[in-house]
């Protein structure tokens, strides 16, 4: 069976030949594997099994000088700094904004900046070997996050909730339009449309239910129709704490839900596996910081991998990976190493 085969059984519900394997990194813990393995970057993924590639859209909208100290720009303008896509660095632009002309008079940007046109030659290599992630990742929550401000736009979902919507709606807009080039272009080379969002904190749902369900949940459901309207399976990265809200994602039509973090709250891999295991894919769980990070030796690791395989691997719909989309760069090559070796060794099904 091929990695592309085996993914697919499993958003199909059907039982794989294993369990798939995901190798999501972050530059920085690739540098350092790399460098530790002597192996480049595809004899890495090949090396742990990963069953996943990855293509993207590349901007290509106005030039803009990155002031001193930011790392990277939104498309809406934003500025950031510090590891990874780091904070925001600019002030929020639609900080205490009240109308609905104010939203509209903001310069949106234009989702023709993203260019689609060199996807199908990176899909090339994988095509038919691997299941290829694509589509924009639109985190269209932190976006707007990032153009309110995060208190600010809590107080607006009292004191002007219309105009918040309309920003919800706006920043939605571009993303939508954004996957919509992508899968007109190249939606054959595209297996799975995945899409990332954190709605959990350490301790719960950022949101109450009622609150994402008027505010986040029909961005969510548009993003999830239109992935559907080109046949393909809908997987969303979320971080923290929002079981809460998986009942909601489940009936917008999420097919998979990626990351899952044990030690968040709500999100127990039994309880997860329970409630949830025989409705959507569940690609996860095994725990970033105290298995990977702190993990004494590799052959802890391995166990704890062991235990995880146990209780979600029964019935398919589940992927194994650590339970942040990013391997961190503090994260011992060794455990990384293991926990794949773990899932060699146990993720079989009879």
């Amino acid at each position: 069976m091929t990695s592309k085969e085996r993914v697919l059984n499993s958003f199909e519900g059907k039982i794989p030949d294993r369990v798939p394997r995901w190798f999501g990194t972050s530059p920085e813990f690739l540098e350092k594997a790399e460098r530790t393995t002597g192996l480049d970057e595809e004899g890495l993924r090949k090396k742990v099994g990963d069953d996943f590639r990855r293509v993207f859209a590349e901007y290509r909208g106005p030039e803009h000088q990155l002031s001193e100290g930011a790392t990277w720009r939104s498309p809406f303008g934003i500025e950031r700094e510090g590891l990874g896509y780091g904070m925001p660095k600019t002030p929020p632009p639609l900080a205490g904004v009240r109308t609905i002309e104010e939203v509209e008079a903001f310069n949106w940007p234009d989702p023709n900046w993203m260019d689609v046109t060199g996807i199908p030659e990176q899909a090339a290599p994988y095509r038919d070997e691997y299941a290829i992630l694509g589509g924009d990742w639109s985190p269209y929550w932190h976006d707007v996050i990032d153009l309110t401000g995060h208190v600010e736009l809590y107080y607006m979902i009292y004191d002007a909730p219309e105009v918040l919507e309309r920003i919800f709606e706006r920043v939605t807009d571009f993303y939508q339009q954004v996957s919509r080039n992508i899968f007109d272009y190249a939606g054959n080379d595209i297996d799975i449309f995945f899409i990332g969002n954190d709605f959990g904190g350490q301790t719960g749902p950022l949101m109450s239910p009622e609150q994402f369900r008027r505010f986040l949940l029909p961005s969510m459901k548009r993003l999830i129709d239109l992935g559907h309207g080109y046949g393909k399976p809908v997987m969303l990265h979320c971080c923290g704490g929002y079981r809460e809200l998986i009942p909601d994602l489940i009936e917008a039509g999420i097919d998979g839900l990626q990351a899952l973090q044990p030690d968040a709250a709500g999100m127990e891999p039994a309880e997860l596996k329970k409630e949830f295991g025989s409705k959507i894919v569940l690609n996860g769980s095994i725990d970033s910081k105290r298995v990977l990070i702190n993990g004494p030796s590799p052959d802890f690791v391995r166990e704890e991998t062991r235990k995880v395989l146990e209780i979600m691997q029964p019935g398919g719909r589940y992927i194994a990976s650590a339970s942040h989309d990013a391997i961190l760069e503090e994260t011992p090559v060794e455990n990384v190493l293991a926990m794949f070796e773990s899932i060699e060794e146990f993720g079989a099904y009879n």
